[in-house]
This record gives structure tokens, C-alpha cells and sequence, in this order.
């Protein structure tokens, strides 16, 4: 699915964080019980391409972009840390009815789930955690020098897209998928996203993982990694499930941080049966 595809099938939702009522974008499709896809930084919920929508056919498949990402609000103004992306997600699960669900998450979009399931252990009952943010993992240097406001004062568009395009490139394994990288440089695309995705990157608070004990965490939860990620190692998801009661953890060889880019189909085989209970 091309990233066109992909936005114009997107519903939108008003959530309230901080006082700010900001505009959130979601992917939105199926019946059955609720299986919510939160992406990371610098991604959008075009992310999920390959491994949500084919949950549709069992599962409610929700994937928003996160405010401050893809289609959602941009605007400067507001935060856009995991904390607050927390409170997001809390919104948007109470607006959509969602409760029960099952969550998903990647990079930052993990660290979100860390939170949220430690915060709400009746909502949440299977966790999946992909290369997410934990202890004290994150930021990595190339985001921390993104969010510096000398960073970006000179930075133009082609120069975001040069640099986005050179992160996936140099980080994904075997021959690049062209219509992945193109949606993935799609939503930073503007003189508001350039500024958006430096907020974004100034948000990174590494409090927001250290603060939480993931002892705390009662979901059923599978750590569906790839083993060969030079930004968030597997040795965090070691640690993980040495500290959550309910823990598996699957390293997938051959991928990166961009896991269910580079494994599509192992990572949704292993997603299903693990969601399916298998």
C-alpha cells in the first residue's frame, strides 16, 4: 500500500492533552477485539503497512499517527513526548471505545506502551513491545542533535528529507524498499513538519522510561525484536523480560530497528499467533 493510500483511508479523532485539543489521525479497520499500532520517531502509523491490515480480518487494527506526526497535528505549541503521547493514546482509546485492547508498539511508540500499560493494567491486556525506548536506552545522538534549535535554524526541507532518507537507507537491511522509504519521508514534507519533527526530537525525556518500574506491567507481553538493531539493543528487551512477570522475548535475525520492514512477514506471523494466543 502506497502512503496516498494509506492517508486518505486515515479517520480522524479531536483528544485533548495538556489543555491542547489537538487533531489525530488514524487507521481504523475491522471488527472483533481491539489490536492498537503505535509508531515511533521519525515514523508515522504508515509504519504498520504490512503487518496491520492483514489483522483485519480478527481484529479491530487502530493506528494513529502521534501528535506532531504524519497527519496529525503539527502546529508548534504543544508537547510531544512520550508523556504526553500517553495522554493521547488514553484519549483516543476512551473516544473510540477501545478498552480492552492489545498494544503494539515500536521505538518511541513502545516506550508509550511501557507507560500506558504500567498505568492502566486493567485496558491493556497483551503488550508487544518492537526495538522500543526503555531504562535509560534513548535518545539516540542523531535525534538529540535534530531537536537543537541550531539544527534545524538553517535546515530547509530537501535538507530533512536528505537526512531522513540517509537513516533508512544506511539502517535497513538487504535492497530498500522504495514505497517504505517513500512514505516514510512523505509527512516531513513542509516548513511546519521541519520545525514539527525538531519538536518531536526535543521531546525525547528519558524520565518518561526510568520513572517506570516494568514490574508494574501484568499484560501477557511478547518482545518481538530485531536482533540486529544498532539503536535500541536486544539486551534492553533482555532486560525487559528478566523484569516483566509475563515475558517472551523473539529476537528476529537479519533485522534492524526497522524490524517489520525488514522481516514483514516473520514479524506478522509471530504477531498473529502470539495475539491469536498460540
Amino acid at each position: 500500500m502506497e502512503y496516498e493510500t494509506w492517508a486518505e483511508n486515515q479517520e480522524t479523532a479531536t483528544v485533548t492533552v495538556d489543555e491542547h485539543d489537538l487533531e489525530v489521525a488514524y487507521y481504523d479497520e475491522g471488527d472483533g477485539e481491539p489490536v492498537l499500532f503505535c509508531h515511533g520517531i521519525p515514523t508515522s502509523s504508515f509504519l504498520w503497512r504490512e503487518v496491520a491490515p492483514p489483522l483485519s480480518d480478527d481484529y479491530r487494527v487502530i493506528a494513529p499517527d502521534m501528535v506532531g506526526y504524519g497527519n496529525s497535528a503539527m502546529h508548534d505549541g504543544f508537547d510531544r513526548s512520550i508523556r504526553a503521547q500517553e495522554v493521547m493514546i488514553d484519549g483516543l482509546v476512551a473516544e473510540l471505545g477501545l478498552e480492552p485492547l492489545s498494544f503494539v508498539g515500536h521505538d518511541l511508540g513502545g516506550g508509550v506502551g511501557l507507560r500506558y500499560a504500567a498505568h492502566n493494567p486493567d485496558a491493556v491486556e497483551n503488550l508487544v513491545l518492537s526495538n522500543a525506548v526503555s531504562y535509560d536506552s534513548w535518545p539516540i545522538e542523531t535525534i538529540v542533535d535534530l531537536g537543537l534549535p541550531s539544527t534545524i535554524e538553517g535546515m530547509s526541507v530537501d535538507d530533512l528529507q536528505e537526512m531522513l532518507e540517509g537513516l533508512f537507507r544506511d539502517t535497513l537491511t538487504g535492497e530498500p524498499d522504495e514505497e517504505f522509504i517513500d512514505g516514510m519521508l512523505a509527512p516531513w514534507d513542509s516548513d511546519e513538519a521541519v520545525v514539527s519533527l525538531s519538536r518531536n526530537a526535543i521531546g525525547t525525556n528519558t524520565s518518561h522510561t526510568t520513572e517506570i518500574d516494568p514490574s508494574d506491567i501484568s499484560a501477557r507481553t511478547l518482545l518481538l525484536w530485531g536482533a540486529d538493531d544498532e539503536f535500541q539493543a536486544i539486551s534492553y528487551a533482555e532486560r525487559l523480560a528478566d523484569d516483566i512477570d509475563d515475558a517472551e522475548l523473539v529476537g528476529l535475525d537479519d533485522a534492524t530497528h526497522w524490524v517489520m520492514a525488514d522481516r514483514p512477514d516473520a514479524y506478522g506471523d509471530r504477531l498473529r499467533e502470539f495475539l491469536d494466543g498460540d
